[in-house]
């Protein structure tokens, strides 16, 4: 059972996630966002957020085997276009902050495939996922299990 629900107990904080939320999914190609999102949430655990990503991704018509693929993007290349590949590697660097970890390579690659309004909508889509994926972890959001979301 969820520790608190925020949508109730903080109600202006939580509207203003949803509203960075709204935003980067209008600036973001849909399947690519599902990627990032996806992406992060393995990166940090957060099974809600991993379960839920993947089954938006598949009803928005992304392949199994890509989002199957999405936790070892490095070694299934082939599985993704150039710019998602870019997008990822920066999804790595952006939800793994550290000293070495937005490297001017991994930046550079990214800015290969999308321009500078295309890259700050999709650092903005990492950072949202990366308050979502805390937000569930910390609160202890499970992945529904019942009739109208049963394990298939």
């Amino acid at each position: 059972m969820t520790r608190i629900e925020i949508s109730r107990t903080n109600k202006l904080g939580y509207a203003a996630v949803l509203g960075m939320e709204a935003y980067a999914r209008k600036a973001v190609d849909t399947r690519l966002y599902e990627l990032i999102k996806l992406r992060a949430s393995i990166l940090n655990g957060c099974g809600y957020c991993v379960d839920m990503h993947a089954t938006d991704g598949a009803a928005h018509g992304i392949p199994q085997r890509t989002l199957h693929a999405v936790g070892a993007w490095q070694h299934a290349r082939a599985l993704f276009e150039e710019r998602e590949l870019a997008a990822l590697a920066l999804t790595d660097a952006v939800t793994k902050l550290g000293p070495d970890t937005v490297t001017d390579e991994i930046w550079d690659a990214a800015a290969a495939h999308f321009d500078e309004g295309e890259l700050g909508a999709i650092v903005l889509a990492i950072s949202v996922i990366n308050v979502w994926n805390r937000i569930a972890i910390a609160t202890e959001m499970a992945p529904p299990v019942d009739a109208k979301n049963p394990i298939v």
